[in-house]
């Protein structure tokens, strides 16, 4: 992670930006996009059947 340039500024690294401003990391989390989300699977042809249904009951 230090090694990554800084968004602002991409001739700067983060390791150098702490540097700069005399600050240093305790903890980071990693997300990765998409990660965690689950596709719901669904029938539409079988929702449509079941309101169907419901509807005449």
């Amino acid at each position: 992670m230090l090694g990554q340039p800084f968004v602002k500024d991409d001739k700067l690294t983060i390791e150098q930006l702490l540097k700069q401003r005399g600050a240093t990391v305790n903890a980071f989390a990693m997300f990765v996009v998409g990660e965690g989300i689950e596709k719901k699977q669904s029938d539409f042809a079988a929702e449509v059947a079941a309101q169907a249904a419901a509807a005449r009951a």
